[in-house]
């Protein structure tokens, strides 16, 4: 009789782990740059002491409050244009002996292929931005965008600690000794079928050696297992990003402090739908920074005011 594993996420956020239908990447891989490919196993912590003890966790949220049409009514043809009204915000949860949520930056932003004019709210002021659309898709690739400048805008002030954790992969603005890229979910494929099943028999605080992937940036990457109950081959597995401009050694460093600390910090199925992936930290900032984009109704009955105030 066929073995059944159900998932601890839940399952309106995806899967964590998409061995069948992921995507191969189309980066170039190596995966000999810390152990040949052909002797590759799980590596365990030098230690259980050892983890960092300053830390700093980057995270934001987005959020569409309304799509909207805007009427240009200058010159001798009327024409509407589509664009969407969006709110979004970065913070940062700093732990030295104890965790502070602090620098927390909300932006709304009025996005559309030809600009515009500020939309005032009783929520706030929506600031125009020119989209390179007006699809959904570019349109909310547009807000994702803004999102990402916002997260980098607010990591690159933090300094003095041991190990800098961005929720989500890195990019070259994150080029710092102690910044490490975490990404929950994976549905990208980089290594080999052989290679993935070091992945799988992976034990909490274990990462896989790490392997070079090369697109418009080259980073490092890691799998590391959390922890957690494990309910199929793949559960509270991550993905480490981290810096090729790094001396290996160095990078190897920080690829083992990571996974010393980051499993101490694994949430739980009854307080994330995520678990054990959201580290508690980030799932804090996570709703502290929803809090602050205000609630959703309001801020929609706010837009649609002063839509019709304009007309």
């Amino acid at each position: 009789m066929p073995r059944i594993f159900v998932e601890a996420w839940d399952p309106e956020y995806g899967s964590s782990f998409a061995p069948v239908d992921r995507t191969p990447s189309l980066a170039e891989v190596d995966p000999s740059v810390e152990v040949a490919a052909g002797s590759w196993k799980p590596i365990p912590p030098e230690s259980a002491a050892g983890a960092a003890e300053r830390l700093a966790f980057i995270d934001g949220v987005r959020r569409i409050d309304a799509f909207v049409w805007i009427e240009d009514t200058d010159g001798p043809n009327r024409r509407l244009r589509r664009g969407l009204c969006a709110s979004y915000a970065a913070g940062v949860v700093t732990i030295e002996r104890r965790a502070e949520i602090r620098d927390i930056q909300v932006r709304r932003r009025l996005l559309t292929a030809g600009g515009g004019a500020p939309l005032a709210t009783e929520a706030g002021v929506y600031t125009p931005e020119p989209g390179a659309g007006e699809s959904e898709a570019q349109l909310s690739s547009g807000l994702q965008e803004l999102l990402r400048r916002l997260e980098i805008e607010v990591a690159v002030k933090e300094k003095g600690f041991d190990l800098l954790v961005v929720d989500g992969p890195l990019s070259s603005h994150h080029a710092r000794e102690g910044v490490v890229g975490y990404v929950k979910s994976h549905h990208v494929s980089y290594l080999e079928p052989e290679l993935e099943r070091v992945l799988a028999s992976l034990e909490p605080f274990e990462r896989t050696p790490l392997f070079l992937t090369t697109t418009s940036y080259r980073r490092y990457s890691s799998y590391l297992r959390l922890g957690g109950d494990r309910r199929h081959p793949f559960s509270g597995v991550v993905r480490l990003e981290l810096s090729a401009e790094s001396p290996l050694p160095m990078v190897q460093r920080l690829a083992s402090l990571a996974a010393r600390t980051l499993p101490r910090f694994g949430s739980v199925p009854h307080k994330d739908p995520r678990a054990p992936q959201n580290l508690f930290p980030l799932g804090a900032l996570e709703r502290e920074l929803r809090r602050r984009l205000g609630d959703h109704g309001i801020v929609h009955r706010a837009l649609r005011a002063a839509a019709a105030g304009s007309s």
